[in-house]
């Protein structure tokens, strides 16, 4: 159907409602009562575009948004938002701005718009100045700074013991003490209740007086919780690859990340054990890519990135299969685990552990996932492992290990979207990080505002996947037309 917006009706009623300007940011974890909507709009900051410093890249333009480094004191401190476009290709069809908020925690929209936009379909980048910035915290825009030597330090995700519990606690306190005094007051304050507020900063300075935003992956809680607390500022909003900040349990987050994972693991398997140009056709997939992990909890498995240093079993999972899964580059994916089955072994040395993306603290201040005790941590790799048996180590409890003793500014709670028009929730059946759940979930949460658009295929990201997500996505962003209720799009071929 097609959803005509009485966009002059919704303006008055954004002017006639008298809120306190900006989110008070709640300091406890636990659960938070939902944000007040429709909060007055801030004063609208200059934007002074000029060319982005790349000739790499040519066409893209660059400026900054000065925003309250609190945004419950909104004449205190500031800091200036990157913020990047690239304006609609057909001047005279132009829609208005769209507004792409980036996932991670920790992408930088700036870079997806200076290095191109291909994620967008040649209509949308018509139609649309494509617009993005960079989330407090990342990039340009007062980056979390910490030192290197610390990081370093690091101990080992994998914890053991009540006594790599209690360390891991002490250092954890020592960390976010050292990149606070290094990043400066913004460091409390990168959580995305915050980034709600920048979002609608930018939207004024931007000129518009409704939001036209597509997030996807970690930029799906941005966009969710934009239409929470000014739904009547939204004209159209699509969310790809859907993180349901709902989900209330540290366990319940764990199970549901693994069941999302190992459904792609065990899509990989169908695959080659269906199609002659798996380089493990004809094997015993789940065998082969067992030994090639045990071989990595030795230490004898050799990084392909760097020879000569031993590849652990976590960097096996998350940067190789996981990175494949996410565009289910299955025949890559088979390549490389066939060539490391067949590789020499190294002397059995001991790994090195990976760092950790640099907005850990960005997810630590949105997601309350308490742990006890070693006890309790030891249930939940058990837990785990039951769940993806195939993928041990999977970032998400090592995120969560890096959060343990920190409070979160933004804890998890149920949407509660009053007003809204029509918000586009797509995803794939077959995602390794935002299981299709997820989307269903936040889409049911989103009540009469959901519309949930399904990719009937596989990997993260599904709105350019083939004619019929293009179409729909189009159509509904350019001349908001929701697709039919239960629109499923078929898989593109493997």
């Amino acid at each position: 159907m097609l959803f005509r917006g009485t966009s002059a009706l919704r303006r008055a009623m954004v002017r006639s409602t008298a809120v306190i300007a900006g989110t008070a940011v709640a300091a406890t974890v636990g659960f938070v009562a939902a944000p007040a909507v429709n909060a007055a709009p801030p004063t609208a900051g200059a934007l002074h575009w000029a060319p982005c410093d790349d000739p790499d890249h040519p066409g893209a333009e660059c400026a900054t948004l000065e925003v309250p480094v609190d945004w419950s004191r909104p004449h205190g401190p500031t800091f200036d938002l990157a913020v990047a476009r690239r304006q609609a290709t057909d001047p005279d069809a132009r829609v208005g701005s769209l507004v792409f908020g980036p996932g991670g925690p920790g992408d930088s929209g700036v870079e997806r718009v200076v290095g191109g936009i291909s994620r967008f379909s040649p209509e949308t980048r018509r139609r649309f100045d494509i617009v993005s910035f960079d989330p407090r915290g990342v990039g340009g825009s007062s980056p979390v700074t910490c030192s290197s030597d610390l990081l370093a330090r690091r101990p080992s995700p994998v914890l053991a013991s009540q006594a790599d519990f209690d360390a891991t606690l002490a250092y954890n306190k020592r960390l976010r003490a050292d990149c606070r005094a290094r990043t400066g007051p913004v460091f409390d304050h990168l959580d995305t209740a915050q980034t709600v507020q920048d979002l609608d900063a930018l939207r004024a300075a931007l000129g518009e007086d409704e939001l036209t935003f597509h997030g996807s992956s970690y930029g799906t809680v941005l966009g969710a919780q934009y239409a929470e607390t000014y739904p009547l500022r939204v004209r159209a909003m699509v969310l790809e690859s859907v993180l349901d900040h709902s989900v209330s349990s540290t366990r319940g987050f764990l199970r549901s990340g693994a069941a999302s994972a190992q459904d792609s693991f065990n899509e990989f398997g169908k695959w080659c054990t269906g199609n002659p140009a798996c380089a493990l056709h004809g094997h015993d997939v789940r065998a082969v890519w067992q030994e090639v992990l045990n071989r990595a909890e030795r230490g004898e498995l050799e990084d392909p990135a760097e020879p000569g240093t031993a590849l652990s079993s976590a960097d096996l999972v998350n940067k190789i299969a996981l990175r494949k899964f996410y565009n289910a580059d299955y025949a890559e994916l088979a390549t490389a685990v066939a060539d490391m089955a067949a590789s020499a072994p190294l002397s059995a040395s001991p790994t090195s552990v990976s760092p950790l993306p640099p907005a850990v603290p960005v997810f630590c201040a949105d997601w309350h996932l308490p742990v006890r005790d070693h006890q309790e941590y030891a249930s939940l790799v058990r837990m785990m492992k039951r769940t993806a048996p195939d993928l041990p180590h999977l970032l998400s409890i090592q995120m969560t290990v890096a959060c343990l003793g920190g409070p979160a500014a933004n804890p998890q709670h149920r949407l509660s979207v009053r007003g809204a028009p029509p918000i586009l929730v797509s995803n794939a059946l077959h995602d390794p990080v935002t299981g299709y759940p997820w989307a269903v979930s936040v889409a049911r949460q989103l009540g009469r505002s959901g519309a949930l658009l399904t990719y009937e295929g596989r990997g993260h990201g599904s709105v350019t996947r083939g004619p019929c997500m293009e179409r729909a996505v189009d159509a509904y962003l350019t001349g908001l037309t929701v697709p039919p209720r239960g629109t499923r799009c078929p898989a593109l071929p493997s």
